[in-house]
């Protein structure tokens, strides 16, 4: 592959290319988020080996130091350490949708009023669901007209409260952290929850650091107050989001080996490789390592309603797939970085592929991608999509606002060079 950077318009150029490499899969930017949010509400330091140091990751790191906390780092480590004492009350999250909506209630143990801010797209994803598990609590929270900024009021105690899972978990995820730490019992009613595997992770992750939450069929989930986390060392495991277009880039190249990856885990985006399967991908899955080959792929039926970050490496896949890919769960799509289902469809329409919505169905016809031009739309999974098909396509392809794999996968481009 060729690449050519032209800063001031912040495009790259990728060419078509066969790989044969081997790739440490990115330390993953989710669990790295819970670990700086269960470390900084732990007692001691944690140690943090394999760090992401994404955007959205720093944006977290940022929350911790407004809450007191120390984070030092090195090349291969991160200690964090709580100290004493609110640095700062008015946050800015970046565009790190996880991180707005987890710290949220984390926040609110602390009992002083915050104003929370960001920027780019995260100014477009609503925040309603905070006001509303929040306000069950008796913690006040003031939104602009349901966005960002917002406005945190109050005390976090706990109670009994009844939330909807059916759009995101995120929100979910940040009162699972945050009430085992506040001064009473506390329940939680879940209706229609999204996402489960994401909530598994972050119950493991709590287990790991000491804390206990009653989990009943994912309809209520009961939880103890006074709770204590202990500090620990913590090795981040290898991002099966980042992953995932790495392995997809095996398939339409040559050959692709990520290690760094653990088969056993609970990240929901493992699923790629049961996409892949049926796909009929070349996949080997080896002790300390994954490799994909080029092989002569079929479209695939595949249900992504709880791990929608998936879409954008599976549309690349199926652009190479003969005949029609169906994907479930499209409607997860509507306020991510970009309202992803339409940006797909526009797009990958420029290269000449096909793309039909039929309400929570998203339909790819395969073929031979052309060369030409995609916007990412400032969204980093859109860029890294757009970046592993043009391996496979019939000329270059230009990536517009390519910098926004920094979110997520800092050193994609780098990778696939």
């Amino acid at each position: 592959m060729s690449k050519t950077f032209t800063i001031n318009e912040n495009k790259i150029k990728v060419f078509p290319k066969s790989l044969n490499k081997t790739v440490k899969a990115p330390a993953s930017k989710s669990i790295m988020q819970r670990v700086i949010a269960l470390s900084l509400l732990s007692e001691g330091r944690v140690i943090v080996k394999n760090p992401s140091f994404s955007d959205d990751v720093l944006s977290a790191i940022r929350v911790a130091g407004a809450l007191g906390t120390s984070v030092q780092f090195t090349a291969d480590e991160i200690v964090i350490e709580r100290t004493d004492g609110i640095m700062e009350t008015n946050i800015n999250f970046g565009e790190s949708g996880l991180s707005t909506r987890m710290f949220s209630p984390i926040l609110s143990l602390f009992g002083n009023d915050f104003t929370l801010n960001g920027k780019g797209s995260l100014l477009k994803r609503p925040v309603e669901s905070i006001k509303d598990a929040l306000g069950q609590f008796g913690v006040s929270v003031k939104t602009n007209n349901g966005f960002l900024p917002i406005e945190i009021f109050g005390k976090l105690e706990g109670g009994k409260i009844e939330i909807d899972g059916s759009l995101s978990s995120q929100v979910l995820t940040g009162l699972l952290i945050a009430l085992p730490k506040a001064s009473k019992d506390s329940e939680i009613i879940v209706k229609n929850l999204k996402s489960k595997p994401y909530v598994d992770l972050t119950l493991a992750m709590i287990e790991y650091f000491g804390g206990n939450i009653v989990n009943e069929n994912y309809e209520k989930f009961i939880i103890k107050g006074n709770q204590k986390y202990f500090a620990s060392n913590y090795i981040v495991e290898g991002d099966w989001s980042g992953a995932a277009f790495l392995l997809v880039a095996g398939l339409i190249s040559e050959k692709m080996e990520v290690s760094g990856l653990n088969i056993n885990s609970l990240q929901a985006d493992k699923g790629i490789v049961s996409a892949i399967k049926k796909a009929k991908g070349h996949i080997f899955i080896n002790k300390d390592s994954i490799k994909t080959i080029k092989s002569n792929l079929r479209g695939f039926e595949f249900d992504a309603t709880d791990c929608p970050d998936l879409f954008p490496p599976l549309v690349a896949l199926a652009s190479f797939c003969e005949g029609t890919t169906k994907i479930k769960g499209a409607s997860r799509l509507t306020h991510k970085e970009s309202n992803r289902a339409i940006v797909l469809k526009t797009e990958f329409a420029k290269i000449g592929i096909n793309i039909t919505l039929n309400g929570d169905v998203m339909l790819i016809q395969g073929g031979k991608p052309t060369g030409g031009t995609i916007d990412s739309h400032n969204d980093h999974r859109i860029a890294m999509a757009a970046g592993v098909v043009a391996l496979g396509a019939e000329s270059e392809i230009t990536i517009l606002n390519a910098d926004s794999v920094n979110k997520s996968y800092t050193r994609f481009f780098r990778d696939i060079k």
